[in-house]
C-alpha cells in the first residue's frame, strides 16, 4: 500500500466529493420524484458513478424503457471512460496488476481522471483509491439526501447545486493550462471543437457522448503530434 498516495487521493478527492454531493443531491431528488425509492437511488448512484448516464438512464427507467435501450444509450454516454482507462492504463506503468486497473477503471470519473491525469510521473492505484473513499460516498450520501429532503428546497437553490461540478472541473484544468503549453492548447483546441458541434447545425444532431469523444481523440491526437511527450523515468510504482 503506497500511503502516501492514498492520502493525497483522499485530499484531492474532498473537492470532488463536494461537487458530487451537490449534483447527486439533483439526481436523488428527481429519482424519487419520478417514482423510485431513495434506497434505490443510492443503489443507482454507488454502482454506476456517472453523472450524465444516470439521469439519461433515469429517463429511460421512468419511461418504462427496454434493457436494449438502456445499453445502448450507456454505452453512447459513457464511451468516453474508455478513453480515460486507456490513457491511465499508461500512467499506471505495466507492474500494476489487473485486479487493481479493474477497480481504478471502475472509479474513473471525469474529476478523478483530472486530478489523476495532472500528477506528475507515474501513478499508483492508491491514489486513486484515496480519491474513491471521498468521491463515492459524496456522490452516494447526495442522491440520499436529495431523495429525502429535495422536496423541502426551492427549485432555484437546487438548480444552483447543479454548477458546482463545472467550478470544480474547471479549477482541475486550469492550473496545469496555466504552466503547460500543450495542456493550453489541447483545452483550447477541445472548446473549439465542442463549440462547433453546437452551433453548426449538422453537428448539432450529434450526441453529446460522442461529441466529447471526437473532442478529445482531435485536441489530444493533435498535442501528442505536435507536442510528444517522452518518458524520462522508468516505472517505479509498486501496487
Amino acid at each position: 500500500m503506497d500511503t502516501v498516495q492514498f492520502r493525497q487521493g483522499l485530499r484531492d478527492g474532498v473537492p470532488i466529493g463536494l461537487g458530487y454531493f451537490a449534483v447527486s443531491f439533483t439526481f436523488g431528488m428527481m429519482a424519487v420524484s419520478g417514482g423510485l425509492t431513495p434506497g434505490q437511488a443510492v443503489l443507482i448512484s454507488l454502482t454506476n458513478l456517472t453523472s450524465a448516464g444516470q439521469f439519461a438512464g433515469l429517463d429511460i427507467i421512468l419511461a418504462s424503457g427496454s434493457l436494449w435501450e438502456m445499453a445502448l444509450t450507456q454505452l453512447v454516454i459513457n464511451l468516453r471512460y474508455c478513453l480515460m482507462s486507456f490513457s491511465l492504463s499508461q500512467k499506471l506503468g505495466q507492474g500494476i496488476s489487473l485486479p487493481h486497473r479493474f477497480v481504478v477503471a471502475f472509479g474513473n470519473t471525469d474529476e478523478i481522471f483530472g486530478v489523476s491525469a495532472a500528477r506528475e510521473g507515474r501513478l499508483s492505484p492508491w491514489y486513486n483509491y484515496g480519491a474513491m473513499c471521498v468521491a463515492i460516498p459524496g456522490w452516494t450520501l447526495g442522491t440520499l439526501a436529495g431523495g429525502v429532503s429535495g422536496g423541502l428546497l426551492p427549485d432555484f437553490l437546487v438548480s444552483a447545486f447543479s454548477v458546482a461540478i463545472y467550478g470544480m472541473f474547471l479549477a482541475v484544468i486550469i492550473p496545469p493550462a496555466k504552466k503547460n503549453r500543450a495542456v493550453l492548447l489541447v483545452v483550447i483546441g477541445a472548446m473549439a471543437v465542442s463549440t462547433l458541434f453546437t452551433v453548426i447545425p449538422v453537428l448539432k444532431q450529434v450526441s453529446s457522448g460522442f461529441v466529447i469523444i471526437i473532442a478529445t481523440l482531435l485536441a489530444a491526437g493533435a498535442a501528442a503530434y505536435f507536442c510528444p511527450v517522452h518518458d524520462k523515468g522508468g516505472d517505479t510504482n509498486e501496487a
